[in-house]
């Protein structure tokens, strides 16, 4: 036979408090807020199949995880406010833009809704304020501005922060528009643009990167740059060469103008800015010691070779090669190389030949970024070959022109007509000078070879050749 205990109130002895009331079809478990209720066992089951159970309300839960949704809030949020876990709100960006504020330090499964109430996000976006949390990985604020767009947000773990589930895709969230940042040299601004510029050592960092494609607002990840090397120097006594003009790269203009060319890192970039070939001081016709090539200049993978120094008179072929090359002496015949090392687009050009004649001889002029140096002439004047002509360039907002090579020198006898000495080529190049005068240098950070020396007779030494001008390193990204 089976034991049966039938009762309808079971009460505490020692206050006589229910622990089980039945009241008609009700049956009341537990004595009131303060008394807890702990049911032990491997399984517990409260309800029946089919039946419902539910929290009474105001009450809460804990230990049954989540579902993914949440209570929407009946309060229509009309300026900026901040989310809590678990709930869901209509959000009316009519009178203006609106930020949410999400929940700050959540845990994983923390949930968040917005809805659009009055379809207005296309003209008064939603800022999500990331609350020092990740969204999408991205340590970025983030904005909603598709009309009529409800987005669910579910927080997955510090790296990657909230995540969009359910009516949103990734695509739904648009990250802020970025722009490359970057620090380092002479800053300036010109429309959109922001120009560093190197006149010596330096380091060009960029610490941020722009998001474009991914984001059509956004800005490009690459750079433009104009990197032009040193001058080398204009050659020694009478009748020598004129130096070559540094090498001259850029992509500006890339394109478009406005994507730049060349790829960037979020990274450091060491800049080199080559120095120009030092002018020297002989008391002869001049040696091969006596020729100074420029310095490179370097941007990343970016370099710039040396302009070719101007050959002195006695030092035979070939003459100077480099980034342009350096103008033969008279005794030379034949200029130096330009495009050494050869790069596409060329980097320069080359010297011009040097020639001798019976009463004198010319020198020929340096190569520029724009031209190659001319050639020195023969009897009865003697001229000298002028620098080649440098490149004019806007990188900066306004044309500059850059890397002209160094005039040639020449000397004939007293009895022949005076000659001409080379001039320097448009950026930079300086001229050759006739007598015992130096040659003009080269400007500096223009990358512009050093004019030669034209000399008298022999004994009426010293002469000098001038000295190549520096480089120079520019680099340009779009900043808004």
């Amino acid at each position: 036979m089976t034991s049966k205990i039938k009762v309808d109130n079971i009460n505490k002895v020692s206050d006589d408090s229910n622990i089980i009331k039945k009241c008609g079809t009700t049956t009341t478990i537990g004595s009131g807020a303060s008394n807890p209720i702990v049911v032990d066992g491997s399984a517990v089951t409260i309800g029946r199949c089919g039946g419902t159970v539910a929290l009474a309300s105001g009450a809460t839960q804990s230990g049954f995880g989540r579902e993914g949704s949440v209570n929407w809030q009946t309060s229509i949020k009309t300026g900026d406010f901040t989310a809590v876990n678990g709930e869901g709100y209509f959000v009316n960006t009519t009178s203006g833009e609106i930020t949410v504020t999400l929940p700050a330090s959540p845990s994983s499964g923390s949930i968040v809704a917005i809805k659009d109430y009055a379809y207005t996000f296309d003209t008064n976006k939603v800022t999500l304020n990331r609350n020092g949390s990740n969204i999408e990985g991205l340590a970025n604020n983030f904005t909603i501005e598709t009309e009529g767009q409800a987005v669910t947000l579910v927080y997955a773990d510090a790296t990657r922060g909230w995540l969009p589930v359910e009516q949103a895709k990734s695509g739904d969230l648009d990250p802020p528009p970025l722009f490359i940042a970057a620090t380092g040299g002479t800053i300036t601004t010109t429309g959109d643009f922001k120009v560093h510029t190197f006149t010596g050592p330096g380091t060009f960092t960029v610490t941020q990167l722009g998001n474009a494609p991914t984001n059509p607002g956004g800005g490009p990840t690459n750079v433009d740059y104009r990197v032009v090397a040193g001058g080398g120097n204009g050659g020694t006594a009478y009748y020598s060469g004129g130096g070559g003009a540094g090498g001259h790269r850029t992509t500006f203009p890339s394109p478009s103008c406005n994507a730049g060319a060349f790829p960037v890192t979020a990274t450091a970039f060491p800049i080199t800015v080559g120095a120009g070939g030092a002018g020297v001081e002989t008391p002869d016709q001049g040696s091969a010691s006596d020729i100074n090539p420029g310095s490179n200049s370097i941007f990343s993978t970016i370099i710039s070779a040396g302009g070719g120094g101007g050959t002195p008179t006695n030092v035979q072929d070939p003459a100077d090669a480099g980034g342009s090359g350096g103008g033969a002496g008279a005794y030379n015949i034949s200029g130096g190389a330009g495009n050494t090392p050869p790069v596409s687009p060329p980097q320069g050009n080359p010297g011009g030949n040097g020639v001798l004649s019976p009463t004198g001889g010319g020198g020929g002029g340096g190569g520029g970024a724009g031209g190659a140096g001319t050639n020195g002439s023969g009897a009865p004047g003697a001229d000298a070959g002028n620098g080649g002509a440098g490149t004019a360039n806007s990188i900066t907002g306004s044309p500059v022109t850059l890397a002209g090579g160094g005039g040639g020198g020449s000397f004939c006898g007293p009895s022949s007509p005076a000659p001409a000495q080379g001039s320097g080529g448009s950026g930079g190049g300086g001229d050759g000078n006739p007598g015992a005068s130096p040659g003009g240098n080269g400007t500096a950070n223009t990358g512009g070879g050093g004019g030669a020396i034209g000399g008298r007779s022999p004994g009426s030494a010293p002469f000098q050749g001038g000295s190549g001008g520096s480089g120079i390193v520019v680099i340009r990204y779009k900043f808004q």
